[in-house]
């Protein structure tokens, strides 16, 4: 009967196989491509792998919605409502 420590030293066996096999056909996918870019005068650039990133615009803040004029602590009116407004109407905290 196999024990064990002889199950996770075959793994380990297994692990360092598996990642030396990875890194040869790593290699091996680098230089296929090297040839076939070779072969269609091909660059980086034409593939596409300099995708620039998406710059977003800044966004204006939100203007405050409801307050509370007691302590006064604010709210958007977007998101969950906060525990000061809980049970309350909110039209009654409306800013006008």
């Amino acid at each position: 009967m196999t024990t064990y420590q002889e199950y996770k030293a075959k793994i380990a066996e297994l692990e360092n196989l598996a990642e030396t096999a990875r890194k040869d056909e790593i290699t091996k996918a680098k230089e296929q491509i090297a040839t076939i870019m070779r072969d269609y005068g091909l660059t980086i650039a034409d593939l596409g792998a300099t995708a620039k990133a998406k710059v977003s615009k800044p966004r204006a803040p939100v203007p405050t919605k409801y307050r509370d004029d007691a302590t006064g602590q604010t709210w958007t009116g977007r998101g969950r409502a906060p525990k000061w407004l809980e049970g309350k109407k909110k039209e009654d905290y409306l800013i006008k």
